[in-house]
């Protein structure tokens, strides 16, 4: 069940999504991904986010990381973890780019380079504790590709921790904890919600 807005409309999750009859200038895609707080559905390749800033939805987690333009392309080039010299300079560069982002009140770009220390660590963590990355037994499913999670696959068994990526988990986690409760990112974070609610509204 959908409940019209002018620009948007509201599903039953309460989360705001894009009415296409309303914006038909909204690039769409076909997809198979549906999740309940980020619009998969969007056609990443042909939206500039830092010009259609009303697209943007922050999602769960890591959601969009690997999505959203020019955000992506921007902060990808800086991001390794393979060990804890590359891990730290990474961080180190990508929160000065969450920063430089803050000093322009640009919302988006901050929490895009918020989500890119979020991964970092767990990217680390993952390879910390399975060799090769590999977390689950099997593919992931095809409605599923582009969620994380299990996905009804078992874990595999966990092998001896990798103490480099494992300090190198730790370094982007001491960065992602910085971002994700810096005042300015808060203030940011509360004042784009609002701009969400108030355009579904209008």
């Amino acid at each position: 069940m959908l409940y019209a807005a002018s620009k948007f409309l509201r599903n039953i999750h309460g989360v705001f999504i894009v009415n296409p009859d309303r914006q038909p200038d909204v690039p769409k895609r076909e997809s198979r991904v549906f999740s309940k707080s980020f619009d998969y559905s969007l056609d990443f390749k042909n939206i500039n986010f830092r010009k259609r800033p009303e697209l943007y939805r922050i999602g769960r987690g890591e959601q969009g990381v690997l999505l959203v333009e020019p955000y992506k392309s921007e902060i990808l080039p800086h991001w390794q973890f393979s060990d804890q010299d590359k891990a730290l300079g990474s961080s180190e560069k990508i929160y000065a780019l969450f920063l430089k982002y803050l000093e322009q009140d640009d919302f988006i770009g901050a929490d895009m380079a918020r989500k890119f220390l979020q991964m970092g660590y767990t990217r680390a963590r993952r390879y910390a504790n399975h060799k090769g990355g590999k977390k689950y037994k099997g593919s992931v499913p095809e409605d599923k590709k582009g969620l994380s999670g299990a996905h009804g696959r078992p874990e595999l068994a966990r092998s001896v921790e990798d103490p480099v990526k494992a300090a190198a988990a730790r370094i982007f986690k001491k960065k992602w904890d910085e971002a994700k409760l810096n005042s300015k990112y808060l203030e940011l974070k509360d004042k784009f919600n609002a701009f969400i609610q108030k355009n579904s509204q209008a």
